[in-house]
């Protein structure tokens, strides 16, 4: 597959959203476990998930532990994959709150490193802003973990562009990754993509298929529709193409709880879209 990077670290173009995995009405263990060998099969180097991706009342990270399993159980060489986690959104119950406070982070850590089985995180990510706690004091706290060693790269996610600027700042210049939602349905992070791109850094789409379980409704976006059928394609494949040629640090990270949806989406880099079918894809999405 071709690749991109993120900081120094080559990456695959498309990455793996382990989200769908963990939720309620998740597929069995085994499936995502196949799911999972089938993404790194195709090629796929980036697994994206975070410490709060579980169903209510279940274990914290029980996202991070299935990865951690099928990666023990894949029997290839794993040393090139990159596993993304987040801290700062926790999940209670039925509910999912927010605590981006320094002490709390620094747990966090902690407890991926142990379920991920890593002596240190190669991509970590600050979760989602908490009105409770200075962003500075946050960021601040991922700064310290990466000047600990617990942490190899820091990102954020659901930023806005104050937001990346003054993580550029705090983190002295190593903001590595970006993570905002998009997809043709929700663009409202473009101007977001476009600074990542001016400044190097990594975008990371989550939901670029437009969420859990509506993937297929984007065959009822015509322009998509018939620009697949042209290229005997998915509309799916379409998509992620066409988030791809926004930039040369997007990497898109589609969820998945089936082997033939992300061997599908990892073909997206080989399909070349022409000037002509990017414009109508932008003008429709």
């Amino acid at each position: 597959m071709k690749q991109r990077t993120i900081g120094d670290v080559k990456v695959s173009a498309i990455g793996l959203g382990g989200l769908p995995m963990s939720l309620e009405g998740r597929p069995d263990a085994d499936q995502s476990i196949r799911t999972i060998h089938a993404a790194l099969d195709a090629g796929v180097t980036l697994i994206d998930t975070a410490d709060a991706y579980q169903s209510a009342g279940d274990e914290v990270g029980h996202n991070e532990y299935l990865i951690s399993r099928a990666l023990a159980t894949w029997g290839g060489d794993t040393s090139n994959v990159l596993i993304a986690t987040k801290g700062g959104h926790v999940r209670v119950g039925e509910e999912f709150t927010l605590d981006g406070s320094p002490a709390h982070l620094r747990r966090a850590v902690e407890g991926s490193l142990k379920r991920l089985g890593l002596e240190a995180i190669g991509l970590y990510q600050f979760h989602r802003p908490d009105p409770d706690t200075p962003y500075a004091d946050s960021i601040g706290a991922i700064a310290e973990l990466l000047d600990a060693g617990k942490i190899r790269m820091a990102g954020i996610s659901n930023a806005n562009i104050e937001q990346i600027h003054q993580a550029q700042e705090i983190l002295g210049g190593r903001l590595m990754a970006v993570s905002n939602q998009y997809s043709p349905v929700f663009r409202s992070s473009l101007d977001e993509l476009r600074l990542t791109e001016k400044m190097g850094i990594a975008f990371l789409p989550w939901m670029p298929l437009g969420g859990i379980g509506k993937a297929g409704e984007l065959a009822g976006i015509s322009a998509f529709r018939e620009v697949a059928k042209a290229h005997d394609v998915s509309p799916q494949r379409v998509t992620l193409a066409w988030i791809l040629a926004h930039g040369e640090r997007v990497i898109p990270i589609p969820g998945a709880t089936r082997p033939e949806s992300i061997t599908d989406n990892a073909k997206a880099p080989e399909l070349t879209l022409t000037p002509e079918e990017l414009a109508r894809l932008d003008q429709a999405a």
